[in-house]
């Protein structure tokens, strides 16, 4: 299979260097300080769970709770939304720009960013779920403390993704780490659900029975009020219960993890802005992976955040909705280690196709059939093991594209941070993008703030929301990965290429250190 110049000029190295004296424990060395061991993976993948847990509470919650709780119009809830996600995509890009030209540290080149941004972090979350005395600057309150959360959370999220390719040069190992990874994210997509939809789910602005309107009093208003303050309450210890997590996981990271400095090797110059940009937009696997990801994620974010304003007033299951969407992240972190197995069994497209796949019927089954609380938790089940796949394949794969650029280019070091936060920028603008389309899709339906009872157009708009437009973007998807290039065969000759030349760097650098 053809691999360029650059690929050519690799190999012409390659048959340079290896007759020297290729000495059986220096390879045994280098494979051993490659391996990881299993408190180094559970370290590194806890360091994913920050990132879940809020962006779980915040995917299936924030909607809900800016339309019932803060009870804004449905139109300032579809900006805050959309800019705030639109925010965040810009903010990605610019950081891991800012992370490639970082200077190597005693603690690394990711880890400094990742504790600089953990307190900000955790400080602007707590207060998006605060609900501010004043009605006029509401707004502003909740646009300006959501973007800076995004920024924060960007400037540890970004060197984190980064972090994979400096664990280990060892592919199998960032695939094992990788798996570890997305266990404990799914699981941190449960938490972020358990205790924000447990904690809040307690509580309730409306009755479980309607009440008849003859009965309607200064009594029943004043329950009305004091359910909505506990609400308000309930959401304030959620956040504060999930902040905490985020300091321990940030620590655990800090001090399981050892940032690996790439040995033998020099970074090349520093890229301007645009060269970054024109470096990943060109590498034409990296291109075919974002966009058919792009358009998969997008379904599933879709999904997610109409999900719960789904069940509640499409379906009706007001009081079991945080119950179903728990179930739906327990089903997809218990099929996590089995995507694995099939993902080393016959490839990483294949599970792809299939995974992805799996959630359509399931999909099409939730809006088609009259409301059925037993039926409500059979698709949640089923729809979980998909998005046990969701969360996987995307970011397996990703560093299989970062090593077939470097087989392509050779020359090219340091710029591993790209990659991430330019494909973590187009899935999050695209999010912000169908938040707010969806959100303001619900004012045109009709929605009414604070009511516990919504139009039958609401109802409608949610089942479209989260089936029709969900399905066509899974396909539109899964027909652009089927022109994504690197099958087994190639992936495997990228990973035998690249350890060679560390083997080959390695023997290099100690040759000169013992002279």
């Amino acid at each position: 299979m053809a691999r360029g110049e650059g690929a050519e000029q690799y190999a012409a190295t390659l048959l340079t260097v290896k007759p020297m004296s290729t000495d059986i424990k220096t390879v045994k060395a280098r494979t051993q300080r490659n391996r990881l061991s299993v408190w180094n993976k559970l370290c590194y993948a806890f360091g994913g769970a920050p990132y879940q847990i809020t962006g779980s509470a915040l995917g299936f919650f924030l909607q809900i709770y800016l339309l019932d709780v803060a009870q804004l119009d449905p139109f300032y809830a579809s900006i805050i939304l959309f800019v705030g996600r639109a925010w965040d995509a810009v903010t990605d890009p610019t950081v891991g720009f800012l992370v490639s030209r970082s200077k190597w540290t005693s603690i690394g080149r990711m880890m400094p960013w990742i504790l600089c941004s953990t307190p900000f972090a955790v400080l602007t979350y707590f207060l998006i779920w605060y609900v501010p005395p004043f009605e006029e600057g509401k707004v502003i309150w909740y646009l300006i403390f959501y973007c800076l959360f995004q920024s924060m959370q960007t400037c540890f999220h970004v060197p984190y993704s980064a972090l994979t390719m400096f664990i280990s040069s060892d592919q199998k190992e960032r695939d094992s780490a990788t798996a570890y990874r997305m266990m404990v994210e799914v699981l941190g997509t449960v938490l972020g659900t358990a205790i924000q939809g447990q904690i809040v789910g307690g509580v309730s602005n409306c009755p479980t029975e309607i009440e008849d309107t003859n009965s309607i009093n200064s009594s029943t208003v004043n329950t009305t009020r004091v359910s909505l303050d506990e609400t308000k309450q309930a959401y304030l210890i959620a956040s504060g219960v999930i902040c905490i997590i985020y300091i321990l996981c940030a620590a655990i990271l800090f001090l399981g993890v050892k940032e690996q400095k790439e040995s033998g090797r020099k970074k090349s110059e520093p890229l301007t802005f645009c060269q970054g940009l024109w470096v990943v937009g060109s590498h034409g696997p990296y291109v075919k992976l974002v966009i058919g990801f792009l358009f998969t994620s997008l379904a599933f974010m879709l999904l997610e955040g109409n999900f719960a304003l789904f069940i509640t007033y499409a379906l009706g299951h007001r009081k079991d909705f945080q119950n179903i969407l728990l179930v739906i992240m327990l089903s997809g972190t218990l099929t996590i280690p089995w995507w694995q197995w099939f993902l080393t069994r016959f490839g990483k497209k294949k599970a792809a196709y299939f995974g992805i796949t799996w959630a359509i019927p399931f999909m099409i089954l939730i809006v088609s059939i009259e409301s059925n609380l037993i039926i409500s938790y059979l698709v949640s089940v089923a729809a979980g093991v998909s998005v046990a796949a969701a969360f996987l394949l995307p970011w397996s794969m990703l560093p299989d594209v970062v090593d077939d650029f470097k087989v392509k280019n050779p020359d090219i070091h340091g710029h591993e941070a790209l990659f991430y936060s330019f494909y973590v920028f187009f899935i999050k603008f695209a999010s912000g993008l169908s938040l707010g389309i969806s959100t303001l899709s619900l004012k045109f339906a009709g929605y009414v703030t604070g009511d516990c009872l919504q139009p039958e157009s609401v109802s409608l708009t949610l089942k479209v929301l989260v089936s029709p437009v969900p399905v066509v973007l899974i396909v539109i998807g899964l027909l652009i990965l089927r022109t994504y290039p690197i099958d087994e065969e190639r992936r495997q000759g990228n990973r035998k290429l690249l350890q060679e030349l560390l083997d080959s760097e390695s023997e290099i650098s100690e040759l000169g250190s013992s002279v």
